[in-house]
């Protein structure tokens, strides 16, 4: 069955960046002038997902904002002939169907998912992860979509990463059974480098099925409190092969300041407006 819908939780409150955060979601927070939940939608609609789904919380209005219509801002644009601005603004809110679920208590990834299920139906879906910037010439979750064609078993996307950050992730324990496609034994959660079962991380791309949906309805909550797709998957891998596909691309992990920083330098070196002024700058600097 194609891919047609997605889900992206944005409900989290982001507070490794306060006080930036503060008043504003952390994935309306820009590479250079686009948000990063923009980037995330862009990939989703270029691997052909028409439907997307935001679980939002309180405070992530400007997340909705974005992606609708701005009538004002429009007719402004259409009065000073800012055609270029403004065939982007239509842009955005032209990409795809939004549809907006809102998680009324942060009870962790699992449960932010789940809140999604009466859109998706028992439909297989993409779930993308607002952290996590993917610049990749074949969409990412393309590529997880095309390992899901072949087995029809739910796909996680996994990065290889230097032995030395092992430590900062999930990484995959599996078995290679094609090229850069993995069938997974499990994860395990920041393992000592000399302990990893592999070097490829966890990714924020997956592609799960009606059967994990059923996992998450009757799963109970970690000790935190929390619900966990990771504790849906590993239920999933006690009796069924779920896979994992090694991304080709470049990953920007946005969660973390460092991340965000070095994406920030990756997309303004290339920006047609900034590139050749910011690169002068940061030859000046080093």
């Amino acid at each position: 069955m194609k891919i047609r819908k997605a889900i992206i939780p944005v409900a989290g409150m982001g507070t490794r960046f306060l006080p930036a955060t503060k008043a504003q979601p952390k994935e309306m927070l820009t590479l250079v002038d686009k948000p990063i939940i923009q980037y995330i939608v862009e990939e989703a609609v270029a691997a052909g997902i028409e439907e997307i789904v935001f679980v939002t919380s309180l405070g992530k209005r400007a997340i909705e904002d974005h992606f609708d219509r701005n009538f004002e801002l429009e007719y402004r644009l259409r009065e000073k002939k800012k055609k270029k601005e403004l065939g982007q603004v239509l842009d955005v809110s032209d990409m795809a169907k939004f549809v907006y679920v809102r998680q009324r208590s942060p009870r962790g990834d699992g449960h932010a998912v789940l809140s999604a299920r009466h859109v998706i139906g028992d439909e297989p879906c993409a779930v993308f992860f607002g952290d996590d910037v993917i610049d990749s010439k074949v969409p990412a979750i393309k590529q997880l979509m095309e390992v899901y064609e072949r087995f029809q078993d739910p796909v996680t996307g996994l990065y290889r990463v230097p032995r030395s950050r092992v430590s900062a992730y999930g990484v995959a324990d599996g078995i290679k059974v094609g090229e850069r496609t993995w069938q997974l034994k499990g994860f395990v959660e920041k393992p000592a480098p000399s302990e990893a079962p592999s070097t490829l991380a966890h990714v924020g791309r997956e592609i799960i099925t009606k059967e994990i949906f059923d996992i998450l309805e009757r799963l109970r909550p970690d000790r935190s409190g929390e619900y966990r797709l990771a504790g849906a998957f590993a239920q999933f891998m006690r009796h069924r092969p779920m896979y994992g596909c090694e991304i080709e691309g470049t990953w920007y992990d946005c969660g973390n300041k460092l991340g965000f920083l070095t994406a920030q330098v990756a997309y303004g070196l290339r920006h047609p407006e900034v590139a050749k002024p910011f690169k002068k700058f940061l030859a000046s600097v080093s």
